[in-house]
């Protein structure tokens, strides 16, 4: 990737930019219009943008080496699950992140969902990247706020479907803190030894072979990594999850299949590489 970063002078954002970079005042606007411009770390799309003296002012000119491209110009399609006034419900394929950031330019799934609306959604909640399902925005700052709620306070209800090792039990409630892994980045760890947040997770098996286990899992809390981490910590990584010990699979299987939030319920079909273990 190839970033241009500098300590900006006062002005406009555009102006700023092509005076930085040495190029056409069109060309900054390009650049910031898709998504390619932050501003103390924190991605900007107005070129009016008011810029003070002495920030980081960044810029992606090329990614993989080439050129990042706008959103607008051959975006990936938005699998749209439900939409009214206030509402935007998508299905996440998996390998699309939930959020920009300096590494990846104009894909996330906030970013398509932006393309969509021509207007900024309101993201309360996120799935992993490898994780497919159902993700659901507000369309106004009110649709935001309630929904917000509804998730800070635990009434919104998800439905997980996982495929894992063999031999996980019949049902059951997994009760374990979550602490980072401070030998891993990005890893948490589901055990008691360790002073953590409280999480819990329920689940029934579905299927059961030899090779591993079906089973459909419904967090009682929203953490990070909640359920890779306690399926892990009870010794039922899921399947694909290498960071946390699954193999066998080129991605985590794991799919929001459900979303019960304000009175209504969303569904998102199960992905053809979870179909082929029974999982409907």
């Amino acid at each position: 990737m190839k970033r241009r970063t500098v300590t900006a002078t006062a002005g406009r954002l555009d102006d700023v930019l092509a005076a930085a970079l040495l190029v056409p005042l069109v060309e900054a606007q390009a650049l910031i219009s898709r998504g390619a411009v932050y501003l103390d770390g924190k991605r900007v799309q107005s070129a009016q943008t008011v810029v003070k003296a002495g920030q980081k002012l960044s810029a992606v000119l090329e990614e993989g080496g080439q050129p990042v491209t706008a959103v607008g110009s051959t975006p990936a399609p938005l699998v749209i699950l439900f939409e009214d006034e206030a509402l935007l419900v998508v299905d996440k394929a998996a390998g699309v992140v939930a959020q920009p950031t300096e590494g990846r330019v104009g894909d996330s799934l906030i970013d398509l969902a932006r393309y969509h609306l021509k207007s900024q959604p309101g993201l309360v909640h996120r799935l992993d990247r490898e994780t497919s399902g159902v993700t659901i925005f507000g369309k106004t700052p009110d649709a935001t706020r309630a929904l917000a709620e509804e998730f800070r306070s635990g009434r919104a209800k998800k439905r997980y479907l996982a495929v894992t090792a063999p031999g996980l039990p019949t049902k059951g409630q997994i009760d374990l803190p979550l602490s980072r892994d401070p030998s891993r980045p990005g890893r948490w760890r589901a055990a008691t030894q360790f002073q953590g947040i409280d999480a819990l997770t329920l689940y029934v098996r579905l299927s059961s072979t030899p090779e591993l286990a079906t089973v459909e899992l419904f967090p009682q809390t929203g953490r990070t990594h909640q359920l890779r981490a306690h399926l892990a910590g009870i010794g039922f990584p899921i399947r694909g999850d290498k960071m946390y010990g699954g193999g066998g699979d080129s991605r985590c299987l794991l799919h929001a299949q459900r979303l019960e939030v304000l009175g209504r319920t969303f569904e998102a079909p199960v992905p053809a590489d979870m179909k082929q273990y029974g999982l409907r």
